[in-house]
């Protein structure tokens, strides 16, 4: 298993994972007509976004910092649907890309609004689209550890600021057509938060076992999707192939014993209907097998895949295997198993 980190976890389950939606909605022909005449002018059609990308809608905020309430909002919720009290929390992370400032880190206003208890240690963890996945792995690691018993993994995303800046940036003079693709990804994305509950296996056998996993990191991708609040630049063909190939990488080297061509879900980050197409045709997999949010929420950065699994929830039995599949630019993938 050259290149891949795997690491299975002994008492770690998942207790409870939810979602708080935005609560306005943005569809994509509402951007269609706000860029009618860049449209007109680039002798583009409208409907791309649901043509190409599969995305209907996304979802915003009311309000500039209202992902921070979000997440904290996705967190009470959480601990209350695992029976968990504020102050047996040990630990909490946020995952989110979206930050209003450099200083303090977001974790600090959620860990606040979340009523946590001075002793629980708080911070941020970002890794693209990735960071959900890697903070439930972490806190897992350190529920087996022994340093903490309980664990909270937050995500709050908050897309105006780069689907605003996108929209000017396309009706600037000068701009073509690849200018346009540059920057088209930008329009898929929404806002939303998502949160998620870990704790002791042996203190929660009702909980959901977090089993094991795997990560490759293909960083000489770096430069493929760059972003910040004035637009993000995305290579989509490359950031297709390129993800899809570490992917794969990753895949084709778990052991076959591990049993992960025959989960019961796979739940991935959700990007468009072309790299959920993508993934299930590598892969050989049933697309049914796949949920998908991207039509009507579109890419909600790291807390699309928890949102996504939180929707999932009432279709899963005991028994059931879920498989974890994420992607961050960068480029970064990582996939965890949890055993419903």
């Amino acid at each position: 298993m050259q290149g891949n980190a795997t690491f299975r976890h002994s008492n770690a389950s998942l207790l409870s994972v939810t979602e708080v939606l935005a609560p306005v909605t943005v569809t994509s022909a509402q951007l269609d007509e706000e860029l009618a005449d860049v449209l007109k002018g680039l002798r583009l059609p409208k409907g791309l976004l649901p043509r190409v990308a599969g995305v209907n809608a996304r979802r915003n905020w009311e309000h500039p910092g209202h992902f921070q309430l979000g997440a904290a909002e996705a967190g009470r919720q959480a601990l209350e649907k695992a029976g968990v009290r504020p102050d047996q929390i040990g630990l909490m992370v946020n995952t989110s890309v979206t930050r209003e400032t450099l200083e303090p880190s977001v974790a600090v206003r959620i860990h606040h609004e979340m009523g946590l208890p001075t002793s629980a240690t708080n911070f941020d963890i970002t890794n693209a689209c990735l960071g959900f996945v890697n903070g439930i792995t972490l806190a897992a690691s350190m529920i087996d550890s022994g340093q903490v018993d309980y664990a909270v993994v937050v995500a709050g995303e908050d897309s105006v600021k780069v689907q605003q800046a996108t929209l000017e940036n396309l009706k600037q003079d000068g701009v073509d057509r690849t200018n346009f693709m540059e920057q088209f990804a930008s329009l898929t994305l929404g806002s939303g938060a998502a949160a998620a509950i870990i704790g002791r296996t042996d203190q929660h056998p009702e909980g959901h076992r977090i089993v094991r996993g795997i990560t490759r990191a293909g960083t000489d991708h770096h430069d493929l999707c760059v972003g910040d609040h004035k637009g993000m630049f995305t290579d989509s063909t490359a950031l297709l192939k390129d993800g899809l190939e570490l992917v794969m990488d990753a895949w084709n080297d778990v052991p076959a014993d591990w049993g992960w061509a025959t989960m019961d879900r796979y739940v991935t980050h959700q990007v468009s209907r072309l790299h959920t197409d993508s993934i299930t045709e590598a892969t050989g997999l049933d697309p049914s097998l796949f949920p998908v949010t991207f039509p009507e929420l579109g890419n909600v950065g790291p807390a699309s895949l928890p949102i996504t699994l939180a929707r999932e929830v009432d279709q899963l039995s005991a028994g059931d295997k879920v498989l974890c599949m994420g992607v961050g630019s960068g480029l970064n993938t990582a996939m965890l198993e949890i055993a419903w």
